[in-house]
């Protein structure tokens, strides 16, 4: 069966050193080599990671980009100092890079077309599933990965198993993609999508506009996904033709031009020549490809809905939300997801002869530079200004509770951006909704959340099936040298579902700098369970719950572990960023659902940590557990993930490849 689906497809393009005729498939462990990888600010972490392990040049200087887009509202002393640092530094190497204002780096990832479609880029950002919007597989990294990129133009990736999302039917007047996502948030909220790639498809996608798409993908995020990816279709096509015309006439910047035939400047990405062979070989799921998920959405049946607060998967349609006149207190246009041309004409047309209300402050910024021009030369960005609204510099800001405009104790606000976390846009106390760029625009003008017209309070026409995955031949997984064929060791089991990453590394150790692999060994769970130390032995193999290692991104809840000895982590499923910084650290994190279920039934949830007496032995070479007198299969551990848990880790892999 040698059937791929889009994203299988396209990990194959960009996946290297695969063996002769090896077909890329969900679970598979890649080196990859990603055709662009963007850093913002964190270039500033990234930098002095990328020296310190032995770099010295980069290794394809056209590959990253940098743009500063999160504290651009910041004019200290010490933030000025840190953007030089980072310019001189991408001129120093040749690096393509973008000051503070002129835009999120995300949006100028698509305007400048380092975005193209059917590529595989990555950034170190968590919303580079935005780049789907346009056909391109985007997807995260940690910072390690960044600088593994810079000094050898490749990092590791599993490919994710692949959700289908079917959309069909249209949108009705005044509902828009931010109203998709927030629906498909709230109504799949149970993890159904949590680590897998999404490829939409259906009827409906015709009818999406590409800004639709972009705030679709981008949100996939939200929803639990790696990626988000919408097919390569005339819209999609009539977008870069569009784009190609507009940067003919404004010339390249932000990079060196090619020259055509005649001599004449031209962009290094985006260009008639690029269009022309993406047009002509336009890649396609094939028709029996294999998806984890099926979901269906029937676009006909959606209102908007408000998401919130604290939680993006709790949803309530705006037609209830105007009815409980909640009164606002800020209200937001900004950030990644919906500060396009059309979101700020979407919120213009509302406010248009109309004042924000006395109590309310109304912030807007355009995603880029360009997009406000285009929305100034439209009349859209002076209208939104004689409404009232307080204008931003394009960037960040406060979606991510930077700068200008923050929530204070006890206020109330509505925003078109991507998250509303307890806390995120300003104080603890305050509380954050979501919703299209009309919805908040209508609501600083009402005072209360409000709707720009009215909808019928109906319900979503939404569906998911688990499809059988076929039974894959059985074959024997080459070992590299240095990685060892089995390991053994006794099994220690905490129950515990979607423990997050505090509770195995307390948050008050993580920035402690000088503290030592000894001193994480010791606190190592201390939030979960005080008496894991005690119960934990070297050599143990810890099998954890579902979603494990969940939260932030410190790599030292991957790291105390390793110190403290267990030998690796096997869990049913895995915060996909906690199992990049457990290999990234010579760390191995391996799915076993089955087995979880088996000791959850067998050992409850009475204790927090169990040592349960068993002994399990794992075979490499065949990809299968043998635990308690039953063989368990896991997913195979390929030559990527081979090398680094050999070398240490991806640093040390890098020195190695220097």
């Amino acid at each position: 069966m040698n059937e791929q689906n889009l994203i299988e497809k396209i990990a194959q393009r960009f996946a290297v050193g695969l063996p002769d005729g090896h077909i890329v498939r969900s679970g598979d462990y890649l080196s990859i080599r990603p055709a662009h990888v963007l850093t913002h600010d964190n270039t500033g972490a990234v930098i002095p990671k990328f020296k310190s392990i032995g770099a010295t040049k980069i290794a394809d200087p056209r590959q990253p980009m940098f743009a500063l887009d999160h504290r651009v509202q910041d004019t200290s002393d010490e933030n000025l100092a840190k953007y030089r640092g980072i310019e001189a530094f991408a001129r120093e190497m040749g690096i393509d890079f973008y000051p503070a204002g002129r835009g999120i780096g995300h949006q100028i990832m698509c305007e400048e077309g380092y975005a193209w479609p059917h590529t595989m880029v990555v950034a170190s950002d968590s919303h580079a599933n935005m780049y789907g919007g346009l056909g391109c597989l985007g997807t995260p990294i940690v910072r390690t990965d960044a600088a593994a990129i810079w000094a050898t133009g490749r990092t590791w990736w599993q490919a994710p198993p692949v959700v289908k999302c079917e959309l069909t039917g249209k949108l009705k007047p005044g509902v828009t993609g931010k109203d998709v996502i927030i629906t498909l948030c709230g109504f799949f909220n149970r993890d159904e999508v949590l680590n897998h790639a999404i490829e939409f498809a259906g009827d409906g996608v015709a009818s999406l506009s590409l800004s639709d798409r972009l705030t679709i993908a981008n949100m996939t995020t939200e929803w639990g996904a790696l990626a988000g990816v919408f097919p390569v279709d005339d819209v999609t096509l009539d977008w870069l033709e569009e784009r190609i015309a507009f940067v003919e006439k404004r010339g390249p910047v932000g990079a060196p031009s090619d020259a055509d035939a005649d001599g004449d400047s031209i962009h290094p990405r985006l260009n008639r020549q690029r269009l022309d062979k993406l047009t002509q070989q336009l890649l396609l799921p094939d028709e029996d490809a294999f998806y984890a998920r099926t979901v269906s959405l029937d676009l006909g049946s959606i209102q908007p809905h408000v998401s919130g607060p604290h939680n993006v998967k709790t949803i309530t349609p705006v037609t209830q939300m105007r009815e409980r006149k909640l009164k606002i207190h800020k209200a937001y246009l900004v950030s990644c997801v919906n500060s396009r041309v059309d979101d700020l004409a979407q919120a213009a047309e509302v406010v248009r002869g109309k004042k924000v209300a006395d109590d309310v402050e109304f912030y807007i910024a355009a995603a880029s530079s360009e997009v406000q021009a285009e929305s100034e030369r439209r009349g859209d960005w002076s209208a939104l200004l004689q409404a009232g609204a307080i204008p931003l510099i394009p960037g960040c800001g406060p979606c991510i509770g930077l700068g200008k405009g923050l929530l204070k104790d006890g206020e109330v606000g509505i925003s078109a951006t991507n998250r509303n976390f307890k806390g995120r846009m300003g104080a603890k106390t305050s509380e954050a909704y979501l919703a299209s760029p009309a919805v908040v625009a209508a609501s600083a003008i009402a005072g209360y959340i409000d709707a720009p017209a009215d909808f019928a309070d109906t319900q979503p026409r939404a569906d998911i099936r688990t499809n059988d995955k076929p039974a894959a031949a059985v074959t024997d997984i080459s070992i590299v040298d240095g990685f060892p064929a089995t390991i053994e060791g006794n099994l220690l089991f905490c129950y515990q579902d979607n423990l997050n990453t505090d509770g195995i590394y307390p948050g008050k150790y993580t920035y402690l700098d000088d503290f030592t692999p000894k001193q994480q060994a010791s606190v190592a769970m201390e939030n979960y369970d005080p008496e894991f130390g005690k119960i934990a032995h070297d050599g143990d193999i810890l099998v954890g719950g579902f979603n494990f290692g969940s939260g932030s991104s410190r790599e030292q809840a991957a790291t105390a572990l390793k110190y403290k000895g267990i030998r690796l982590v096997l869990a049913g499923s895995f915060s996909e960023t906690y199992k990049r910084n457990a290999i990234n650290n010579g760390f191995l994190a391996i799915e076993a659902p089955e087995l979880v279920r088996d000791l959850t039934n067998r050992f409850g949830t009475e204790k927090l940590t169990v040592a349960t007496g068993i002994t399990a032995t794992i075979d490499f070479a065949k990809a299968t557990l043998t635990a308690g007198g039953k063989e368990y299969s896991l997913t195979p551990i390929g030559t990527p993930a081979q090398e680094l848990i050999v070398a240490g880790g991806l640093e040390s892999w890098v020195r190695e490849h220097l």
